[in-house]
């Protein structure tokens, strides 16, 4: 962010404010985690904050300090939009495109608060007057922290800010594993420890709570895993029918696409889910190395994220949606055995 940005932004902080922070629809844990931790340092500034969610989101994540104070935009329309048009700031995290807010998106784009986004996905759109994007960091968590730092106010990271923020980049670095993982991240890691981020503690409370059924679950989908040597491919299939019979929660699926992607030789995995409500088809997409599924996922599947993490979505059924995967793959034989 350009340093006149900073200097813009400091002194809209510097009184009291409402202030709206969003994040994008079905939220992780990054979402969630950055969003809560820029709350509570905009509390701790003085300002009237709300946290406006397009809709609800894992179990696993409602146990964040300030987690019971967010508002779901689809269980609480009337409130929420009464917050959105009187903001005079609206915060967009994790995010780079007002679609990504579902049914929120017309409400945000006619509010005439001032935009911030934050975000660290490929490819944003213009609608934010001041942009804050960058796709090298592993986390939306760790640009708040930074944030804060080019704010000159990283000495108001206390236990609650470093908490939400530990959090999120735990979540959406695959517990530090990931490329995107630097020795930055890291040092932030740090200081979020050294501020009070009890990292055992949330460790357990998002990673050690699976439920019997969510289990049963993931070997339905290791079940359903296929291999596909001749692309270094391997995809997961989960159909309503077989979502319904674990009683599935939203969270439960969260991560599985990792165990095709762990397989010996593969460099892109892809879980099918089926969702007969939305008539829809999500899809995760994952790779090894330089394939980009973010490109892939933009081309075939109304989708995006990061080079080597994506989402799409498919309106074709469970079946013609995968066989269309398969063709798609022969235009790629090159790219995932380089």
């Amino acid at each position: 962010m350009k340093k006149n940005n900073i200097v813009e932004i400091k002194a809209m902080l510097s009184s009291p404010k409402q202030i709206v922070i969003v994040p994008h629809k079905n939220p992780d844990g990054d979402a969630v985690g950055s969003s809560l931790g820029l709350y509570h340092y905009l509390i701790l500034l003085g300002h009237h904050v709300n946290i406006i969610a397009p809709n609800d989101y894992p179990e696993f994540l409602k146990w964040m300090p300030g987690e019971d104070t967010i508002l779901k935009f689809d269980e609480e329309e009337k409130n929420s939009s009464a917050l959105i048009e009187k903001a005079d700031i609206i915060f967009t995290l994790d995010f780079n495109s007002l679609h990504r807010t579902g049914k929120m998106e017309p409400k945000l784009a006619s509010s005439t608060a001032i935009k911030i986004m934050i975000d660290h996905h490929q490819q944003p759109d213009d609608y934010a007057q001041y942009v804050y994007s960058d796709v090298t960091m592993c986390s939306t968590s760790e640009m708040i922290y930074h944030f804060m730092e080019m704010l000159e106010d990283v000495n108001y990271v206390n236990t609650d800010i470093s908490t939400c923020l530990y959090t999120g980049i735990m979540t959406d670095t695959g517990s530090f594993r990931f490329r995107t993982t630097t020795s930055t991240t890291h040092r932030v890691i740090a200081d979020l420890i050294d501020n009070g981020a009890d990292n055992a503690t949330i460790h357990n409370n998002v990673y050690d709570t699976n439920s019997y059924n969510s289990l049963q679950l993931l070997g339905c989908a290791l079940n359903n895993l296929k291999l596909l040597k001749n692309f270094n491919t391997a995809y997961i299939t989960l159909s309503q029918d077989e979502l319904n019979n674990f009683d599935f929660k939203k969270g439960d699926t969260e991560g599985i696409v990792n165990y095709a992607l762990s397989l010996k030789g593969v460099v892109f995995a892809v879980i099918f889910i089926e969702h007969k409500k939305e008539n829809v088809i999500k899809m995760s997409l994952r790779s090894k190395g330089s394939f980009d599924v973010n490109t892939f996922a933009r081309n075939y599947f109304d989708g995006g994220g990061h080079t080597n993490a994506a989402g799409g979505r498919s309106e074709l059924d469970l079946k013609n949606t995968v066989e269309k995967f398969i063709s798609i793959l022969a235009n790629h034989t090159n790219d995932l055995k380089s």
